[in-house]
């Protein structure tokens, strides 16, 4: 990603609608589904400026790793009481296996070579039983200069990521799409976008307070679907997945 947006995220991402409503989509799928125990041991992995470190500290103690130096730093200047290293998936991420009662992996798979292989590692250092929760884009036809600027590798529709999970030795116990209720908005946007001058732009900005109010709003009232329903479509993908307790699938 480039370094800009890094300070842009971490100007923005206490207040900006998307990530304050995907906090509060990404929590409710820990209480309800992953259930960790109390004094949980928590892996952020690929904590980027550190904009999730607060909310899941209230279920344990939290580790972040991060590979990139300037939002490394921008973490640590948080002072959550999270643990902030560097590491990168698949393979340099200094933990012994089955440290983790939850791993979290927030819109970070979509930017690793080997996701496949990042899936494995992230199994291998949870604890038997202990869950993975993760958020990726959704949809191919959704690809936009937001997604160039943030140096993805791909988008996800849900078969891919359910079997990759799997694949992993790891139980998909709900998977779903989100931002589903602004996603035609978003889709006609972004194919309006993809004709514009500024095609390979982000879209990382903060709308006027009431609109931001608002869409935070909308999006953030699907977290009751969670563990409940799945839905038929969105702009991203949300899967909570268990470690079976024996070790073995």
């Amino acid at each position: 990603m480039q370094n800009e947006l890094y300070h842009q995220m971490s100007a923005l991402e206490d207040r900006h609608w998307w990530f304050a409503a995907r906090r509060q989509i990404v929590s409710q799928a820990i209480t309800r589904i992953a259930r960790p125990p109390a004094a949980a041991r928590i892996l952020d992995a690929g904590c980027g400026t550190g904009g999730n470190l607060a909310m899941l500290g209230r279920f344990g103690r939290v580790t972040g790793v991060e590979p990139d130096d300037t939002a490394l730093e921008l973490a640590r200047g948080r002072n959550t009481g999270a643990e902030i290293v560097k590491g990168m998936l698949p393979d340099a991420l200094p933990f012994d296996d089955a440290t983790f009662d939850l791993a979290v992996l927030l819109d970070v798979l979509e930017h690793v070579d080997d996701d496949r292989g990042a899936l494995r590692r992230l199994a291998a250092l949870l604890k038997p039983g202990g869950h993975l929760v993760l958020t990726v884009p959704a949809f191919r036809f959704l690809w936009s200069g937001h997604d160039e600027s943030h140096q993805h590798r791909r988008r996800y529709r849900r078969p891919e990521l359910s079997e990759k999970i799997a694949s992993a030795g790891l139980r998909v116990r709900c998977i779903s799409y989100f931002n589903t209720w602004l996603f035609p908005l978003i889709a006609a946007a972004r194919a309006v976008k993809r004709q514009s001058a500024n095609r390979r732009s982000s879209d990382l900005f903060l709308p006027p307070p009431p609109v931001n109010s608002l869409l935070r709003l909308l999006m953030a009232s699907e977290r009751h679907a969670i563990g409940r329903i799945s839905l038929p479509a969105g702009v991203s993908l949300i899967a909570c997945a268990a470690k079976p307790p024996d070790d073995n699938p």
